[in-house]
């Protein structure tokens, strides 16, 4: 089988997307899946957030998107089992300038994984394929939609989430018409919920309304563990598996995994 690869994408910061990348990788691995995590974000957070410094990133997606490596070179094992990560440097906040011109631009990482369908994690073919990108809908979220078989959506809980889904939808429909006709919307998942605020209830029965089944059951709630655990430098399910946040995405891994199964069997 050849990896599922899933970009999560918002142009809106401050989501839950680098959280939803790091802990969807973790518990998709807890189930016993092999997972490879890009981080295409110049911010390098999930880098951290999985525990990997500055100075351990030799080689990132800057070189994989320059091509002066492969992903095969690019990739660590992480200290997630199962969990390997093509770490981000700040030099991806000049490959828009040094791509630019090139007539493969958009595809830069579609290819690199095309040459790396075969990588394995412990010996393991991977089964899935996280990329984190950065809040914007630039070269290097294009580049990750255009190498992507669908998005996962992050979805914060507030009054202006549905004006900026609108927009990223829009974007992916014409990425999907114009670079990627196999691209779909694998989910939405509602993040940063509190169920002491009115208004949170009342946006995730407003998105249900407008994107019916689009939208996941699981719901992320805001939690103090999930916002601790990157300082340690762990997914929220190594540093506290017990907490509503590392449930909630338990629960959201096996929410992709069924979609993806009855995608493969349609």
């Amino acid at each position: 089988m050849q990896p599922r690869i899933l970009t999560l994408a918002n142009q809106k910061g401050g989501v839950g997307k680098t959280t939803t990348a790091i802990n969807l990788g973790t518990a998709l691995a807890a189930v016993g899946e092999r997972v490879l995590i890009i981080d295409i974000d110049p911010q390098g957070n999930a880098s951290t957030g999985l525990g990997v410094s500055r100075t351990e990133r030799h080689k990132s997606t800057y070189d994989v998107l320059v091509g002066e490596a492969e992903i095969a070179d690019a990739a660590i094992l992480t200290d997630v089992p199962n969990v390997g990560l093509v770490a981000s440097t700040m030099d991806l906040l000049g490959v828009e300038l040094e791509i630019a011109s090139a007539a493969d631009r958009a595809y830069r990482l579609r290819d690199a994984l095309g040459r790396a369908r075969d990588f394995r994690i412990d010996g393991k073919p991977v089964s899935y394929v996280l990329i984190d990108c950065p809040p914007s809908l630039n070269l290097l979220t294009i580049n990750a939609l255009a190498a992507a078989d669908a998005v996962l959506v992050p979805l914060q809980c507030e009054f202006f989430a549905l004006e900026g889904l609108s927009q990223l939808l829009h974007t992916i429909e014409q990425i999907r018409s114009t670079l990627n006709p196999r691209l779909h919307v694998q989910g939405i998942v509602m993040t940063m919920y509190d169920r002491r605020n009115n208004l949170s209830e009342q946006v995730v029965v407003d998105v249900r309304r407008e994107l019916g089944e689009l939208v996941y059951n699981t719901v992320i709630p805001r939690n103090v563990r999930l916002s601790e655990a990157p300082s340690f430098g762990k997914p929220a399910l190594l540093y506290d598996l017990g907490c509503a946040g590392s449930q909630a995405y338990l629960r959201l891994a096996t929410e992709v995994i069924r979609r993806e199964r009855q995608l493969s069997a349609a």
